[in-house]
């Protein structure tokens, strides 16, 4: 029994296995997973988990309570917020209290004992006229930070002059709040000083921060309030000067802005409104690190790699092995069905007919190349299957002999 053309590699047979010595030789190799394959294929995974994780903690960490900062509040935790300051004054005994209109303002003003008060004003509040002029009028010690506008009725003669860059300077004064701090992180805008005033922490000569007493007041003026933030309250002297500019009377009045007010309206807030902003950029940063793994893991892939066979079996070897196969099980329909479809993958391309050609055209084609009659190529490649190996080995002879002839014609 002769099949159709065989592959050119196959499984070793019983008889070929028991030839060839590399094949007794070889010792069964354990295809279970090891703790070092293990490691070695998830350590990459584990380590982009890690700093996924490290950098979403980070975050939280440096992001403070996670909501925008409201700069220099008494109550905000955020970098810009003035949280430690407020910490740092009721430790010392100062009793700090966070109003949010100019009425609050004048009422804790007014109700303070002989000791007076020191309001805070920063550069947050928004102030119109009416309100500076309501200010300037109370009792208390004023620090203003930052602030711009109506500046000459907050603090007559003092003005501001020019930008100056923000940073660490030293105070080069006789202000005692000033001398007992040391270096500081001021600038924003330099002042000009009136006439018995004392200027502190010059740019370029100019002072940047400015304190006048007179009236039984003090107004002390900065150009920028940052070293009061709690980002930079740890650096230079600024957490002193702070406690010393707003910690002299036993009250501190902390003029903030109020709460924007909810809006008007019966709209629903949408289901990205109510995703919390932290839970957003750690989403960003699962998504960046899943891309980065996937460009990692796909450069990994390289050209196609022939691997070496432990056992190598000649094509002829593997075509008896399975007609001993197919002859074992009596599979003659099988066989009949491989040599046909051998002979006509061999034929088609000869007769020029493409693959596709249906079993009519290619039985004509046959029969006109050959001479055959049509009705015993037909018989030969769509018949019934055999029904003995007389049989079988007869259309295998046949098949042969139609493929000569039409390789001849």
């Amino acid at each position: 029994m002769t099949p159709a053309a065989p592959g050119r590699l196959g499984p070793a047979t019983p008889e070929t296995a028991a030839q060839d010595p590399a094949t007794t030789s070889t010792p069964p190799t354990s295809t279970s997973p090891t703790a070092g394959g293990l490691w070695r294929g998830g350590r990459g995974f584990l380590l982009v988990a890690l700093l996924v994780v490290g950098v979403a903690v980070a975050g939280v960490l440096l992001g403070g309570s996670g909501g925008p900062g409201r700069p220099l509040d008494p109550a905000d935790a955020s970098l810009s917020g003035g949280k430690g300051l407020a910490r740092l004054l009721q430790a010392r005994g100062v009793r700090v209290e966070r109003v949010t209109s100019v009425a609050e303002a004048g009422t804790l003003a007014g109700q303070a004992g002989p000791e007076g008060s020191t309001l805070l004003l920063s550069e947050t509040f928004p102030l119109d006229e009416d309100e500076a002029k309501r200010l300037a009028a109370l009792p208390s010690d004023l620090l203003v930070v930052g602030v711009r506008d109506h500046l000459g009725l907050l603090a007559p003669g003092i003005a501001p002059r020019r930008e100056a860059r923000a940073r660490s300077r030293e105070p080069r004064c006789g202000l005692p709040a000033a001398e007992r701090a040391g270096s500081a992180y001021t600038g924003g805008v330099a002042l000009t000083a009136p006439p018995g005033s004392i200027g502190c922490y010059p740019a370029d000569g100019v002072p940047t921060l400015v304190s006048h007493s007179g009236a039984g007041r003090t107004v002390t003026v900065a150009g920028d309030g940052q070293f009061m933030t709690n980002l930079r309250l740890a650096e230079d002297g600024n957490a002193a000067l702070a406690e010393n500019l707003a910690g002299g009377r036993p009250t501190l009045i902390w003029l903030t802005p109020p709460e924007a007010a909810a809006q008007a309206g019966g709209g629903k807030a949408s289901l990205y409104d109510l995703v919390p902003e932290g839970i957003r950029w750690a989403l960003i940063q699962v998504i960046l690190a899943v891309l980065l793994l996937a460009l990692w893991r796909s450069r990994r892939l390289g050209p196609v790699v022939a691997e070496r066979l432990p056992v190598v079996v000649r094509a002829a070897e593997t075509v008896e092995g399975r007609a001993r196969l197919y002859r074992a099980r009596r599979a003659r329909d099988r066989a009949a069905a491989a040599l046909r479809a051998g002979f006509t993958d061999r034929v088609t391309p000869r007769l020029g007919l493409p693959s596709g050609t249906g079993p009519d055209a290619l039985v004509n084609a046959i029969a006109e190349r050959t001479g055959q009659a049509a009705s015993h190529v037909g018989a030969a490649l769509y018949g019934p299957p055999p029904v003995d190996e007389a049989g079988l080995t007869a259309l295998a002879e046949y098949m042969d002999i139609v493929e000569r002839q039409v390789g001849k014609s």
